[in-house]
């Protein structure tokens, strides 16, 4: 990853971001996981043009994102308004998410991401594959 400059700042900052479905439900079903994604990327342009979502993994019951977050945002601000911003989309958008009146669990994990960039971005491209038990990651 290469460094990003603003007036004034120059930095390399990359998050490691997961959140689930309030009570880990299998909701982000096929379709529902490519709205997401498109939902998600047209908020941040709108709303963070200079925050850059890097990997997108959609599995049933968790999101795992890759993102460089200048240093102007909290992070917990940037993570809240993406939930709350999806959440009200994809409610609108599918009946059977209507019936839940909180679509995603409270918090989410982060994590900086050092020189293992290489390492987390196969991690969330596999991650689906993984969890069927289908691939074997291999992390030197």
């Amino acid at each position: 990853m290469k460094a990003h400059a603003q007036a004034h700042v120059t930095y390399k900052l990359l998050y490691h971001i997961v959140w689930i479905p309030k009570y880990r439900r299998k909701l982000l079903l096929k379709g529902v996981d490519t709205y997401f994604a498109k939902t998600l990327r047209t908020y941040l342009i709108d709303t963070y043009p200079d925050v850059l979502l890097e990997e997108i993994g959609v599995q049933v019951d968790h999101v795992h994102l890759m993102m460089v977050i200048p240093p102007k945002y909290a992070v917990s601000k940037v993570v809240g308004d993406m939930k709350s911003n999806t959440s009200r989309e994809l409610r609108k958008k599918f009946e059977y998410l209507r019936r839940n009146n909180v679509l995603w669990s409270i918090g989410y994990f982060v994590s900086s991401v050092g020189m293992d960039e290489e390492k987390i971005r196969k991690y969330i491209q596999y991650q689906d594959a993984q969890d069927r038990g289908r691939a074997q990651l291999v992390l030197l």
